[in-house]
């Protein structure tokens, strides 16, 4: 087994919860640099040094380390579309966190400079491991519904006091949007239109905080929302077909998790009780209607590493392809300038 080494950029919240503890599950990566503006602060710190991890405060260690085989980058959004620009003009093969970058013009020049230098760069689409997202992929593809005419996806939270200033970069449709409308994209591809709702509810002069967002497709609409006051949520998933009507009420529980310390490789970890499966009735065709209790399907974020292992090392196709990193940016962007 051929074993990659890995280089973080970013050494924060979003590394230590969604990147480093799936790794660890797995012995086909070394955790073999990490680049971080301060050393010290974090005290997962000495654990991966003490195991051979190289700490430093310079990205040109990554850059001139030739025996590096992936960079991860987890900075704040911000600072994603240089960062890796950096690193890919450098030919770095580049895990992108997401949002990737706020303009299509610069996803573009992204995967561009990816295309001539010959290597890998994607965005870290995790939520395509989300169980929920899983278990209506597995509904769907089943033909329990016949053909989809309507899907919802909500994200729903209550932080009525939680309104933050910065740019559209920093609101809502690009932070959970991100997510929602490449899980759609994952599942239908690029939609014909997209109709927009994107609004700031807790304060007019704050970043956006909920969005409807209808994405249209021949025979069917793709709707993806969310907001911040929302005391008692929406089913996470509705799906509406010529044969029946899915619900998946509650999220996949991998965050829940990791928020308390419950990490990957405990026993139950990011598992549903059996009162959160979601729940479908069809007709047949005898025309008898079938209520069934659908199992959901394990989620695991470390897929996103195992799919960019067979990409690298066995030449598989990219989880997320160029067409769809496009696509999902050009549908974020074009929220704010239609």
């Amino acid at each position: 087994m051929r074993k990659l080494n890995i280089a973080y950029v970013g050494f924060g919240k979003s590394t230590n919860r969604y990147h480093i503890p799936y790794v660890k599950q797995r012995e086909n990566f070394n955790i073999a640099r990490i680049v971080t503006p301060h050393l010290g602060k974090r005290p997962e710190e000495a654990e991966l040094a003490a195991s051979g991890t190289i700490f430093s405060t310079d990205i040109a260690d990554i850059i001139n380390d030739d025996t590096l085989d992936l960079v991860v980058v987890v900075t704040p959004a911000k600072f994603h579309y240089e960062t890796a620009k950096q690193l890919l003009l450098a030919g770095k093969n580049v895990l992108c966190d997401k949002p990737l970058v706020e303009t299509l013009e610069e996803a573009k020049e992204l995967v561009k400079i990816a295309q001539e230098k010959n290597v890998f760069f994607m965005p870290f689409q995790n939520r395509r491991f989300d169980s929920d997202f899983l278990t209506v992929k597995k509904v769907i593809e089943t033909g329990y519904l016949g053909d989809i005419i309507d899907i919802t996806v909500n994200m729903d939270h209550f932080r009525p006091d939680d309104a933050g200033q910065g740019t559209n970069f920093d609101g809502a449709w690009y932070g959970h949007g991100v997510h929602l409308v490449d899980q759609m994209i994952a599942l239908f591809g690029k939609p014909e239109k997209v109709q927009y709702d994107i609004r700031a509810t807790r304060d007019e002069n704050a970043v956006d905080d909920y969005f409807s967002v209808n994405l249209l497709y021949p025979k069917h609409r793709a709707t993806v929302a969310a907001s911040e006051l929302v005391a008692l949520p929406h089913a996470k998933w509705i799906v509406y077909g010529t044969r029946g009507t899915f619900i998946k009420q509650n999220v996949d529980q991998q965050e829940n998790d990791l928020k308390v310390g419950i990490m990957p490789g405990t026993d139950g970890f990011g598992l549903d009780s059996p009162q959160d499966f979601g729940q479908l009735v069809y007709y047949n065709q005898n025309g008898d209607k079938i209520k069934k209790t659908i199992p959901t399907v394990a989620g695991d974020y470390g897929r996103v590493y195992d799919s960019v292992y067979e990409t690298l090392v066995n030449t598989s196709d990219k989880l997320v392809s160029d067409e769809q990193i496009l696509t999902v940016i050009e549908s974020l962007e074009n929220g704010f300038i239609q």
